[in-house]
């Protein structure tokens, strides 16, 4: 769970290289709140090692007023994109702001929230993966 920057700051670090699916991205306006499936990397279980791991997850954000996004093509439900960070910019006033979920490829998803709570959940079991993510690679 994440209620200020510092647990976000974890959340994001979990999120980072997980596979999103367009599909897999859910707005309840009436809930104001969103939620998406991804495919989490386990970078807690990355150790050096030649095995990787992979698990799906689910990662909420509450009270959240609007959305916007750049880059993104939510029309194509198959289409996957990249977690690269989740941050989150304080309004002038707090407890409001804007949490940025950045993509790869220089996609944007930004959520206008009335306040930073967000979760994330591993939902079953893990599956090998034989790829760690490398963003030293061009």
């Amino acid at each position: 769970m994440a209620e200020d920057v510092a647990d976000l700051e974890i959340i994001g670090a979990a999120a980072q290289d997980a596979l999103l699916r367009m599909g897999d991205i859910t707005i309840d306006r009436k809930q104001r709140r969103f939620t998406a499936i991804i495919n989490r990397f386990r970078w807690e279980k990355a150790d050096g090692g030649q095995t990787f791991e992979r698990v799906r997850a689910a990662i909420s954000f509450e009270g959240v007023l609007g959305v916007k996004s750049r880059r993104v093509r939510p029309d194509i439900p198959e289409g996957l994109a990249s977690i690269l960070s989740i941050g989150f910019i304080p309004d002038e006033e707090p407890p409001g702001g804007v949490v940025r979920l950045l993509l790869a490829g220089g996609g944007e998803i930004a959520l206008d929230v009335e306040c930073l709570d967000a979760l994330l959940m591993d939902l079953g079991e893990a599956w090998r993966t034989p790829r760690k993510p490398d963003h030293e690679k061009a």
